[in-house]
C-alpha cells in the first residue's frame, strides 16, 4: 500500500519580506486546523518570531534548519516521524536555490502550495542585483505577493517583471493602509497568432518560444517567420537541421539554445552558426530531435541574414 503523501506549504521570499508574518497568521487561524499534525521548519531567523501561545491547538511542531546540509530526505524524514506529523510549513530561506530544497524531500513529501513573498519597497533593487535568486523563486512560485507597495509604484514594470519569469502564477499587491489588489493586467502576445504569417520579431523570440511550450497545439497548422542560428549535425535525420536563438531567462549561467526542427530542401547548404529567416508551417509530430512528439517546420523556406543587434532573446 502506498505511503500517504504529506503536503508541503512553502513559503519563500528574502529575509524580512513577510514570510513568518504570514505563517504566524496562517497558524493562528482555527480554520486552517481540522486535526493535523503540523511540522513548521524555519530555515533562517528574521526579526519577528512564532508567538505559539496564539495557536489554536498544541499539535504545531517547529524546527530550526541551519544549514543546506541539514535539508536532505532522512534528516527531514525523521523529524516527520518524530512528531508523527500530517503536513509541512517550511519557511525557506530566500539566499538558498530551490533545487537543493526538491532535491531533498522524502518521496512522500510534495508541494502543495508555494507562496512567494516580496517587500515591494526593495524589489526592483532585489531583482537587479541578485537576479539569479529572484528568478529561482519567481518561477514555480504561485501566487506572488508584493507587500509594502506605495500607492504610486510601477505596476506595469512589477507585472512584466513577473510575467518574463513566470506566465501562470497569481500576482497580488498589498499596500501600506492594507489594502489588498489583485493583478488583472491582461498580457497579449507581442505578435499576432491569428495573422496568415505569424512575424516574430528579433526581441520576441523568447515569448513565443515560451508560449509555444506551454500551449503546443495552438501552433498547429501556423506558418511562422522568425530569425534564428542553425545548428546542422551528421546525427540529424535527413533534411533536418535545428533553427533557434539563444535564449537567457534571468542571467548568462543560464544561456542555452533553444530550437526547433525544421525540414528543409537545402538542408546540406546550412552549417552551424549561420544567421537565417526561416518561414514555415509548423506541425506538431514525432522528430528525432525531440523526446517525443513536438512542432517541426515543414518545408521552411530559408534565406540567409545578418546577425541581429541582440543576438541573445530575453524577456
Amino acid at each position: 500500500m502506498a505511503n500517504k503523501v504529506i503536503p508541503v506549504y512553502l513559503i519563500t521570499g528574502f529575509l524580512e519580506s513577510g514570510k513568518t508574518s504570514f505563517i504566524q497568521e496562517t497558524l493562528s487561524d482555527p480554520g486552517f486546523h481540522a486535526g493535523e499534525r503540523t511540522l513548521v521548519l524555519l530555515c533562517e531567523e528574521g526579526e519577528v518570531e512564532l508567538d505559539t501561545s496564539a495557536f489554536p491547538t498544541k499539535d504545531i511542531f517547529i524546527e530550526t534548519i541551519d544549514s543546506q546540509e541539514e535539508l536532505n530526505a532522512p534528516h527531514l524524514a525523521s523529524l516527520a516521524a518524530k512528531y508523527n506529523i500530517n503536513r509541512v510549513v517550511l519557511e525557506y530561506n530566500g539566499m538558498w536555490l530551490l533545487d537543493k530544497l526538491y532535491g531533498a524531500f522524502p518521496e512522500d513529501w510534495a508541494v502543495y502550495q508555494e507562496v512567494m513573498f516580496v517587500d515591494g519597497s526593495t524589489f526592483l533593487e532585489y531583482n537587479a542585483n541578485m537576479r539569479q535568486l529572484m528568478v529561482d523563486k519567481l518561477t514555480s512560485a504561485d501566487p506572488v505577493i508584493f507587500n509594502r507597495v506605495k500607492p504610486d509604484f510601477d505596476k506595469m514594470l512589477f507585472h512584466k517583471t513577473v510575467r518574463g519569469i513566470s506566465r501562470d502564477c497569481h500576482i497580488v499587491y498589498e499596500y501600506r493602509d492594507g489594502r489588498i489588489e489583485p493583478d488583472e493586467i491582461e498580457d497579449p502576445l507581442p505578435f499576432d497568432i491569428n495573422a496568415p504569417v505569424v512575424e516574430i520579431g528579433d526581441d520576441d523570440f523568447a515569448y513565443f518560444y515560451r508560449d509555444i511550450s506551454e500551449d503546443l497545439m495552438k501552433y498547429s497548422g501556423k506558418t511562422v517567420r522568425f530569425r534564428g542560428i542553425v545548428v546542422s549535425e551528421d546525427s540529424f535525420p535527413k533534411g533536418t537541421v535545428a533553427v533557434g536563438r539563444q535564449l537567457m531567462i534571468c542571467c548568462a549561467d543560464d544561456i542555452a539554445y533553444r530550437a526547433f526542427a525544421t525540414e528543409t530542401k537545402i538542408a546540406d547548404q546550412l552549417e552551424t552558426g549561420m544567421w537565417v529567416i526561416v518561414t514555415a508551417k509548423i506541425v506538431i509530430e514525432k522528430n528525432a530531435l525531440y523526446q517525443g512528439k513536438g512542432p517541426v517546420l515543414k518545408n521552411a523556406g530559408i534565406s540567409y541574414s545578418s546577425r541581429p543587434e541582440r543576438p541573445v532573446a530575453t524577456f
